[in-house]
C-alpha cells in the first residue's frame, strides 16, 4: 500500500485536466504490441500513442490544448527553431504506486523551471497549471503505457520550440508546447554500478553566468556532445566540465549535477548560476541535510578536489539527475591525474540516498516533504 500523502486526488487537477480537448489516435497499439514495449523498456526509443499539445501566438497567448496523436511535426524549411535554436525542454518520470496510483515528483519545480528557461530564450512562459494539467492529461490518456516493473516508470518530455516560418534574429510570435512520453526501465539494468568520469578542461558545456547554463536548453547539450564522445573513446562513461571563465572550478557533466562527501559529515556541490538547478540536485541536498549533512554550495576548484582524493578527505563522489537519480562515480581522471573512489565501489552516502529518494517516488517511504503529486 502506498505511504506518499495526499491520497485523493485534488479538484483543482481536474479542472486542469478538463481543460484539454482528448482526440485519439486512430491507430492505438495493441495490447500485444504494448506488452512487449513494456517488457524490458529502454530509455528514449519507445512512445506512447498520444502526446499533449498546446500552441501559442503573440496575439492571442496559449490556446488549443488537447491530447492528440503522437506522430511527425510538419515543419516549414524557414521555421524559427531550426535556425536560431529557440527551443527548451524538461524531463520528468510518471511512476506508479502499488495500489495502481501515478505519481509524479515535484512537477511544479519542473515547471518553474520550464518558464525561467522559456524566459531566458524569450519563449512564452507557460503556467504552472497548464504544465501539470497536460502531463496528467496525457498519463490518464495514456495510462497503460506506465510501466509496473522495479524501478520502471514512464518518463514525461517536455519541450517547447519556436514555430514562427521567419528567417530572421528576433524571437518568434509563435511556440508549440508538446509533451510526450516514452517507457523506462531501470537505469542501471544489471544493477547501479560506480561510473568514471573524466574531467575535460578544453571544452565547456555552457557561458559563465549570464549564458544560457542555468537553462536547460538543448544547445548547452549539443555543446556536451563532442567531449562525451571523445571522453568514451578513451574509456570513461560521462565526462565532467569546469567553468567556461578559468576552467579552474567543478560545474556538472553533461547531464547532471555532481556532488563530493568530505570526511568531517558534509556534502559539496557547485553553486548555481552557470550550471542547470536541478531539482533531484536540490531533493539530494533536503535529504543529506535532514541526515546530519552539512550542505556546502559552493565554487569548488578541482585542485582541491584532486588533493582530497589524494588524501582521503575526499570519500564519495557522485551525480544526479531525473534519468539516473543518483550514480556513483568509481573513477575521476583528467589531463594528470586518475583516482579511483572507494575501491570503484560506491559509497555509503551515495546508496543511502538514492535508496531514500527512489523509496519516496514509488510510495515506498513517507513523503514527508510533500513532493509527490498524484496524476491518475
Amino acid at each position: 500500500m502506498t505511504t506518499t500523502t495526499d491520497p485523493i486526488l485534488p479538484a483543482p487537477l481536474e479542472d486542469l485536466v478538463a481543460l484539454f480537448d482528448v482526440r485519439p489516435t486512430d491507430v492505438p497499439t495493441s495490447d500485444a504490441e504494448r506488452a512487449e514495449a513494456l517488457r524490458a523498456p529502454k530509455f528514449g526509443t519507445k512512445f506512447t500513442d498520444h502526446m499533449a499539445r498546446i500552441s501559442w501566438t503573440a496575439a492571442d497567448g496559449w490556446k488549443d490544448r488537447r491530447i492528440e496523436k503522437y506522430g511527425p511535426l510538419q515543419l516549414d524549411p524557414a521555421t524559427a527553431v531550426l535556425h536560431y535554436a529557440q527551443e527548451i525542454f524538461e524531463g520528468l518520470k510518471a511512476y506508479k504506486h502499488a495500489d495502481g496510483s501515478v505519481w509524479t515528483f515535484r512537477p511544479d519545480e519542473n515547471a518553474r523551471r520550464f518558464a525561467r528557461s522559456a524566459h531566458r530564450l524569450a519563449l512564452p512562459a507557460l503556467s504552472v497549471d497548464d504544465f501539470i494539467g497536460s502531463l496528467a492529461a496525457l498519463v490518464r490518456t495514456d495510462i497503460e503505457w506506465v510501466p509496473d516493473g522495479e524501478d520502471s516508470s514512464l518518463y514525461l518530455r517536455p519541450f517547447m520550440y519556436a514555430s514562427e516560418v521567419f528567417l530572421g534574429v528576433r524571437p518568434s510570435t509563435e511556440a508549440e508546447y508538446i509533451v510526450i512520453a516514452s517507457p523506462v526501465g531501470p537505469y542501471f539494468s544489471g544493477g547501479v554500478q560506480p561510473v568514471s568520469i573524466y574531467v575535460s578542461e578544453q571544452y565547456h558545456r555552457a557561458g559563465p553566468p549570464g549564458g544560457t547554463g542555468d537553462a536547460k536548453f538543448g544547445g548547452n547539450y549539443a555543446a556536451s556532445l563532442l567531449p562525451q564522445l571523445q571522453a568514451q573513446q578513451e574509456g570513461f562513461d560521462q565526462v565532467c566540465f569546469l567553468d567556461a571563465a578559468s576552467s579552474t572550478y567543478l560545474e556538472e557533466l553533461g547531464g547532471m549535477n555532481v556532488f563530493l562527501v568530505t570526511d568531517d559529515q558534509k556534502i559539496h556541490t557547485p553553486e548555481l548560476g552557470s550550471i542547470l538547478e536541478g531539482i533531484t540536485r536540490a531533493s539530494v541536498l533536503q535529504l543529506a541535510a535532514d541526515r546530519g549533512y552539512e550542505v556546502v554550495e559552493r565554487r569548488i576548484p578541482l585542485s582541491e578536489v584532486v588533493a582530497g582524493l589524494e588524501s582521503g578527505r575526499v570519500t564519495e563522489f557522485f551525480a544526479c539527475g531525473t534519468a539516473a537519480v543518483v550514480t556513483p562515480v568509481g573513477r575521476l581522471a583528467g589531463s594528470s591525474f586518475d583516482h579511483e573512489l572507494n575501491g570503484g565501489k560506491p559509497g555509503e552516502l551515495t546508496m543511502a540516498l538514492r535508496q531514500e529518494l527512489t523509496d519516496i517516488q514509488y510510495g515506498r517511504a513517507a513523503d514527508r516533504h510533500g513532493w509527490m503529486r498524484r496524476l491518475a
